[in-house]
């Protein structure tokens, strides 16, 4: 089967080509993202997504016009994941960046947009029994500045990260801020417990703020957890005694192995099954 993916209010064979050289999303990663998910034909928290985005356009000095309105986008990404019959459960990217033109001399501050979805398999968001490997990427540092918590196409630090770790064998790898604390993992927001108590790296540290991350707070309160949002070092992530990663995609996911520190997950399998059944 085609698969299609949507580019300013149309829809086009995947491979299609739809830029050009005076790109200055290809130029100079000027633009930003959305990684969604869809289940059972909703979009899971679309409303803190399209915030999200919005937002960070605003942050990014786009002129959005009248007709580019989050109910659109939401409509636009229904009807590509029908036509790819994504329906079910689907991730969904969506990128917004400016046009042609050089660093000074913009064609046109509007937006231009694409929107991707992959079908996910049944699996997504099962607890996972295994653990994931991680290590501490060093090599490049997360700033800390009104570009930090975006989700926006300037991704070297992520990818260095993770070119890393496929190199060293590690399923994902934590990222450093440039004052050398924990920030976050190149796709996920990271947590740790240590005595039955909940820690995450504040916003001030640099890190993505996650959707999920916004949920999982809110729906870890309800449940009768507390988590501190602060600063954390490298010493403090390696003497935890359990370390868990949050995302869109998916979900929860249970620390195992950081370097030579292996840790539990009594707490963090209690968590997943305390809030699974808020979660969609």
């Amino acid at each position: 089967m085609s698969i299609f993916f949507y580019h300013n209010g149309k829809f086009y064979s995947e491979g299609t080509l739809i830029v050009g050289a005076e790109n200055r999303g290809l130029r100079y990663g000027d633009g930003l993202f959305e990684t969604m998910k869809i289940i059972n034909g909703k979009i899971i928290a679309e409303d803190d997504h399209l915030a999200r985005l919005w937002a960070g356009m605003k942050v990014l000095q786009f002129d959005v016009p009248k007709h580019f309105t989050p109910d659109k986008v939401l409509e636009a990404i229904i009807a590509l994941a029908k036509k790819n019959n994504h329906l079910n459960a689907a991730r969904v990217r969506l990128t917004v960046y400016r046009g042609d033109g050089g660093l000074f001399d913009a064609v046109s501050h509007q937006p231009d947009y694409i929107i991707q979805t992959w079908a996910l398999p049944e699996s997504n968001g099962q607890w996972n029994s295994n653990g994931l490997v991680l290590g501490i990427y060093t090599d490049v540092k997360k700033s800390c500045d009104i570009l930090s918590n975006l989700k926006h196409n300037n991704y070297l630090p992520y990818i260095m990260a993770a070119l890393h770790a496929k190199k060293e064998k590690w399923n994902d790898a934590v990222v450093l801020n440039t004052f050398g604390r924990v920030c976050e993992t190149t796709i996920a927001n990271i947590f740790i417990i240590k005595e039955n108590r909940i820690f995450t790296p504040s916003l001030k540290e640099g890190c993505v703020a996650g959707v999920f991350r916004r949920t999982f707070l809110r729906n870890v309160a309800a449940a009768g957890y507390a988590v501190i949002e602060k600063e954390i070092t490298t010493d403090e992530l390696q003497n935890a005694d359990e370390v868990f990663l949050t995302n869109s995609i998916y979900n929860i996911r249970w620390v195992q192995r950081i370097g030579d520190k292996e840790f539990l997950n009594t707490v963090t399998q209690k968590i997943y099954s305390d809030i699974s059944s808020t979660i969609y």
